[in-house]
């Protein structure tokens, strides 16, 4: 009866599903190790984010570039305010209120500009609000961060803002603001200056419980569904090819079909004809 796992299209069904199960469970199960890997990220971000706070700050240079093992670091960095260059990052949310951030160069020996995040402010953004920074030469010390990208950590993508004003925190952003090459990183200061509010530092890029994690785990749960599928599929053809094969063996077969898969009538006429004759003799 199962004779016809023999046939040449039953040979490719059982080498489509050999090879589509292994597949499913691999797929299925590298998801799942993206899903734990921004798992352990995460537990990582946050032990990071703890240690940071206690830590000794480390010269600028040290930590730079901004990775996932540096984003967070306390890092110091001596420069003179540029007054002149004080831009405003408005839509900034903090303890669950609307405002912007301060934003003012600090050139540094080496030529180029730190962005320094000086604090918080409620409300709209306006120049009139902003505190001037200090004069001279300063040391800051404040949470290192990457640069950031629209659309992320609350990052605006709106476009045209007035002047003086940027919506992300980077160095493309910046470099059509400040006539001198800025660093790819800032800063939030530790301890803000001026009666502002100091700005947490905020978890690097992908290091978070965001959707993208979640999308790893739905993934998980459907390619191991696409495996169980394709089970179910072939033991139901195999149950179905079967009947017909234990039917054909019994003489039952279904009624002859003509080209659009209906009944056909004159296949029924010659069987009801042939049927009455045997009756008759």
């Amino acid at each position: 009866m199962y004779r016809f796992l023999l046939t040449p299209r039953w040979w490719g069904i059982n080498v489509f599903v050999l090879l589509a199960i292994p597949f499913c469970i691999f797929m299925g199960s590298w998801q799942l190790s993206r899903f734990e890997d921004r798992i352990q990220d995460h537990r990582t971000a946050s032990e990071q984010a703890a240690a940071a706070k206690t830590a000794a700050a480390r010269p600028l240079a040290g930590l730079l570039p901004v990775d996932k093992r540096t984003s967070g670091r306390q890092a110091t960095a001596t420069g003179r305010y540029d007054s002149g260059r004080q831009l405003l990052v408005p839509d900034r949310e903090l303890d669950g209120r609307r405002g912007f951030y301060v934003l003012t160069m600090l050139r540094t020996d080496g030529g180029r500009a730190l962005p320094v995040v000086r604090g918080w402010l409620p409300g709209t953004a306006g120049a009139a609000k902003v505190p001037a920074p200090p004069t001279g030469e300063v040391t800051v010390t404040g949470a290192l961060q990457a640069s950031e990208s629209p659309g992320s950590n609350g990052v605006s993508a709106a476009g045209g803002l007035p002047a003086g004003q940027t919506g992300a925190i980077s160095s493309a952003a910046l470099v059509n603001l400040v006539p001198y090459d800025v660093y790819d990183a800032w800063i939030t200061l530790t301890k803000a200056d001026g009666g502002m509010k100091a700005v947490p530092a905020t978890a690097a890029q992908g290091t978070g419980l965001d959707l993208k994690a979640f999308q790893n785990l739905g993934y998980t749960g459907e390619w191991f569904v696409f495996a169980g599928f394709v089970v179910f599929m072939w033991f139901r053809l195999l149950r179905r090819e079967a009947e017909f094969a234990r039917d054909a063996e019994l003489g039952i077969v279904p009624p002859e079909t003509d080209a659009k898969g209906e009944p056909d009538a004159n296949g029924e006429s010659e069987a009801r004809v042939e049927a009455e004759a045997e009756a008759k003799s």
